[in-house]
């Protein structure tokens, strides 16, 4: 699957379309796997605690950044797309928010357990409510800017006249980002 970050080296296409086919293909496991988790909610009688809040949020990220990997899967439409802010938003949802979104769920379910102490509730859906919304709307933008083009690791894109039109979303995003960070 690595070989999927070598579609714009100048690999052999040939070679390419067969690792598009096993890039592809992590996603019938990843499926087997969200399936797994719906399954056992479904007819189930789920309390909507915090942990379980962002247990399902990551279920949530887990979908959406897998959806977004399967435009990076193609060798075609990762050509476009590749060192651009698609790339920063698929990773970031899938590696970064999701991760902590389970690590969350663990630390609000185990605590208890552990210490014999309680969290504040209304804290609990309160930080789950802030860091869902603002995980979405701090990389949703960026795809949508990454389908335009928008490159990553540019400090300043004002010099470019194409890009000009993001700079109100990019400050968005950074507002949403200190809000979710100062949440946290």
């Amino acid at each position: 699957v690595w070989a999927h970050h070598m579609f714009v080296t100048g690999l052999n296409p040939f070679l390419g379309s067969i690792f598009v086919l096993l890039t592809l293909l992590i996603a019938v496991p990843s499926a087997i796997k969200v399936f797994n988790w719906l399954t056992t909610l479904w007819r189930g009688n789920i309390r909507f605690t915090p942990a379980t809040l962002f247990a399902i949020g990551f279920v949530s990220l887990f979908i959406s950044g897998g959806l977004t990997g399967v435009f990076l899967g193609n060798s075609t439409i990762d050509i476009h797309l590749h060192d651009t802010k698609f790339i920063v938003a698929h990773f970031h949802i899938v590696m970064g928010v999701a991760s902590f979104f389970g690590m969350f769920a663990g630390v609000y379910h185990w605590f208890p357990k552990m210490f014999g102490r309680y969290l504040n509730s209304t804290l609990g859906y309160i930080h789950f409510w802030v860091t869902m919304v603002g995980a979405y709307l701090i990389f949703w933008p960026m795809h949508y800017e990454g389908l335009a083009g928008v490159p990553r690791r540019y400090l300043d894109l004002s010099g470019w006249h194409n890009f000009n039109k993001f700079g109100d979303l990019n400050k968005m995003i950074t507002v949403v980002s200190v809000i979710v960070f100062a949440m946290q």
